[in-house]
């Protein structure tokens, strides 16, 4: 799953390891994430989106389908 949350983080001014401290999980689950390599819980997606100002479905989306 694609997502927007190294480029809203880095607007806010936040550093991986703040993300992390906020969300409860390691930096190095947000590295995970920020990377695709990692699709969090429903529940994480949300907080994230709205410590970030955003929604999930802004933050997130579904690669393209061929």
């Amino acid at each position: 799953m694609e997502n927007k949350i190294r480029e809203l983080r880095k607007a806010a001014g936040m550093r991986q390891e703040d993300l992390a401290e906020y969300l409860g999980v390691t930096r190095q689950t947000v590295i995970a994430i920020e990377n695709d390599k990692y699709d969090p819980s429903l529940a994480l997606a949300m907080r994230m989106a709205r410590l970030l100002g955003t929604t999930v479905e802004e933050l997130f989306r579904l690669p393209e389908e061929c």
